[in-house]
Formats: structure tokens, C-alpha cells, sequence
């Protein structure tokens, strides 16, 4: 928790300093602190950002929901990246804390319309008393989930793997891979086609929905026969998205040349 967080509990900062000397608390980088409970892990973080320090909520999405939701085959095998997702910006100090992983912002009102986290996903805080709390299932077709995590089982917000793949097809092509996109695609018989409809409907982005469907066909899983395109906007004339790329005549939009036509 932060200096503001302690201050409105009544904790002042000769309090605070007190509780430190006494080893009461920990402080990991000026104005924040913690309890002195072994080694800070970015859960840790953001858990605390999701449960306790509500100001503005925050989520886990793109890659990083898909690694922790069994794609890390297909991705990196130890989080580097934690992408966080918000209606504002983390706090500064976050980035202070000396964690091996970077920490990406992404503001999440930008690719769907009706988002969750505008929707009041800060008042779904954890109960300590009850463990009770974080009813996400009617946000955006229950595109929003949770882990538990650590040996208190506390709930990590994150990006269900549908919303995470849109999510990381709208960093395409300068922060992800066309390569990595076609092999989650591949493995992604699982999805469900209502919560892609849903996300699919509302999103914003041409280029992630042409993109979504350019991969789907390329590997048509069962639930692909089950969404209705007609009802989603995929606008109208071509894009270029690699420079020097083919263009796929079904989506105007370039890809690499090496992509295979099939899979």
C-alpha cells in the first residue's frame, strides 16, 4: 500500500516511520510500503493495486492473461512483461519498485466499448473477513476472471483468454508477432464462441477484428461455425499492417509473406 493509502487509516508519517524502524513494515521505495513477508513479486502488486488501492482499477491482459492461462508453450515461459489495463495510469511509483518485470499500461477504454472497468469494477473489493467478492461473470460476457494466488489464495484479475487474444492482436505488428498470434490461434479450440461475440460486437478496432478472423480461418476450430459475422463491423478498404507484406484478399489487410497460407 501507499503513504495516502495508510494517511486516510490514520496512520500519520511519524507512525509510519515508527512502524518501519520496528520492522512493523517494510518500504520498498519512498511513500510505499509493505509487510515484511519475504521476497515483492509483481502479483503481490498487482493484487494490492486490484483489492486494496481502488483509486483506479487495474486488470492483467494481453500476453501476459494468456501465459498465466496455460498459452506460455506458445509465449515466454517466465513473465518479463506484465501488461496492465486501466481507464488512467498506473502510479509513478510502480515502475520504482525494483521488480525484474516491466510493467506495460494500456488504456482499456481504447479497443472495446461498454468496458468493464469503466462499469465499476473497483467496487468488486476482496472482503478480508469474508473472502468474499469479485462477481465477474456479467462484465462484457464474463470476459473478466480471476487466479488465485499465493497461500492466502488471493484473486488476480485478469483478461479471460478470449479477451486476452484481442487484446494482443491490437499490438500487432510492432510489439507481437503474426508467428505467435496463428499458434495460440491454433490452440484455441476451447474458446467460446458467446463471450467472442460479445467482445467481437463491441470491440473498436478493425484491424483486431480482421485480424481475429484472418487467424480463426486459418485454423477453423468448431466454434468459429457458431459467430455471427455479419453483425460485426470490419469496415470497409485495406490495410496495410506489414510493410511489403501479401494482401489477404478476404480482409484486405497485408501479412508477412512466410505466413503460411494454411496452416
Amino acid at each position: 500500500m501507499d503513504a495516502a493509502w495508510l494517511e486516510e487509516r490514520g496512520i500519520a508519517s511519524n507512525l509510519r516511520a515508527y512502524y518501519v524502524k520496528n520492522g512493523w513494515l517494510e518500504q520498498p521505495v519512498r511513500s510505499v510500503y509493505k509487510r515484511p513477508r519475504g521476497t515483492l513479486s509483481w502479483q503481490q502488486v498487482v493484487i494490492s493495486l486490484q483489492t486494496l488501492l481502488l483509486r483506479t482499477p487495474f486488470y492483467v491482459g494481453g500476453r501476459t492473461a494468456l501465459e498465466l492461462q496455460g498459452f506460455a508453450h506458445y509465449l515466454a515461459h517466465e513473465t518479463k512483461t506484465v501488461h496492465l489495463y486501466g481507464p488512467e495510469k498506473p502510479p509513478a511509483w510502480l515502475d520504482k519498485l525494483n521488480l525484474p518485470q516491466r510493467f506495460v499500461y494500456h488504456n482499456s477504454a481504447t479497443l472495446f466499448r461498454n468496458d468493464p472497468i469503466t462499469q465499476g469494477l473497483g467496487s468488486l473489493a476482496w472482503n478480508v473477513a469474508e473472502g468474499t467478492g469479485r462477481d465477474l461473470a456479467r462484465f462484457q460476457g464474463g470476459s473478466l476472471t480471476s487466479l488465485a494466488w499465493g497461500q492466502w489464495d488471493w484473486p488476480l484479475t485478469l483478461s479471460q483468454p478470449e479477451r486476452a487474444y484481442l487484446e494482443m492482436l491490437d499490438e500487432l505488428p510492432r510489439h507481437e508477432s503474426f508467428h505467435q498470434a496463428d499458434m495460440i490461434m491454433q490452440s484455441a479450440a476451447n474458446f467460446s464462441p458467446r463471450r467472442l461475440q460479445k467482445l467481437l460486437t463491441d470491440c473498436d478496432s478493425v484491424k483486431v477484428k480482421r485480424l481475429f478472423f484472418y487467424f480463426a480461418d486459418r485454423h477453423t476450430h468448431a466454434w468459429l461455425k457458431r459467430l455471427d459475422k455479419t453483425a460485426i463491423d470490419l469496415g470497409k478498404g485495406k490495410r496495410m499492417l506489414v510493410p511489403g507484406g501479401k494482401l489477404d484478399p478476404v480482409y484486405l489487410i497485408t501479412v508477412p509473406e512466410d505466413l503460411n497460407a494454411v496452416s
